[in-house]
C-alpha cells in the first residue's frame, strides 16, 4: 500500500506540474491541474486514510468528549 501511495503522489505531482508548465507557455493547463487536484481529493486521501486506520479500533478514532473532560480534570 505504501508503494501505491508513493506512486500516486508522483503521478499527481507530474500532472499538476505539467498543468502549470502548459499554463506558463500560454496553453490551457487548467484541465491537468484540476485532474491532479481531483485525484488528491477522491483517490489519494481515502487510500491514505484507509491505510492509516485499517488496524485500529473504532473507539480509538472517535472523539469522546466525556473522557476528554475526565483527562483534563485529572491533569490539573
Amino acid at each position: 500500500m505504501k508503494k501505491i501511495l508513493i506512486g500516486l503522489i508522483a503521478i499527481i505531482a507530474c500532472l499538476i506540474s505539467f498543468g502549470y508548465f502548459q499554463k506558463n507557455n500560454g496553453l490551457n493547463g487548467d484541465k491537468w491541474i484540476g485532474i491532479g487536484i481531483l485525484l488528491v481529493a477522491f483517490v489519494l486521501m481515502p487510500l491514505f486514510l484507509y491505510s492509516r486506520f485499517k488496524n485500529k479500533e473504532t473507539r480509538e478514532r472517535m472523539l469522546n468528549l466525556s473522557s476528554k473532560k475526565k483527562e483534563d480534570t485529572d491533569n490539573q
